[in-house]
């Protein structure tokens, strides 16, 4: 817990971030934004942002009629090192959250359930991924 005056709590070390990092924070950010735009250009509802469990994080939680998408966003430098960068390890924390995203939200559970990506690259438009995975992967 910071003080009021700003200043850091006696016993706790400040954590600066790196700028390599805080850029990274900052591309993901924007490549969320326009993931989601994108989305809602399709019809679809955004449910949820950056939706955080124990087990991991949804990027979007997204509905069109009776299907809730669970997006995973991935912003490199091609859309082809984007694909390669939703990981299996990834994929298992995302089903994970995915779960815990639907016991938080039964009212959703009875939905198609579909697990997608969304590549963003720069000078590019975004590339949806229907059923990037799966849950029994």
């Amino acid at each position: 817990m910071a003080k009021p005056d700003g200043a850091t709590p006696p016993g706790k070390p400040l954590k600066i971030a790196s700028p390599e990092r805080v850029a990274a924070f900052q591309t993901g950010l924007s490549a969320e934004s326009r993931a989601a735009a994108f989305l809602m250009a399709k019809g679809y509802r955004i449910l949820a942002k950056r939706f955080r469990t124990p087990h991991g994080e949804i990027d979007i939680v997204a509905r069109k009629r009776s299907l809730v998408a669970f997006v995973e966003v991935k912003a490199r430098a091609s859309l082809d090192e984007a694909a390669y960068a939703v990981t299996p390890r990834q994929q298992q924390r995302i089903i994970a959250a995915a779960s815990a995203w639907l016991m938080a939200h039964p009212e959703h559970a009875e939905f198609e359930l579909r697990f997608d990506a969304m590549l963003i690259a720069p000078r590019r438009l975004p590339r949806h991924l229907l059923a990037a995975f799966d849950a029994s992967t």
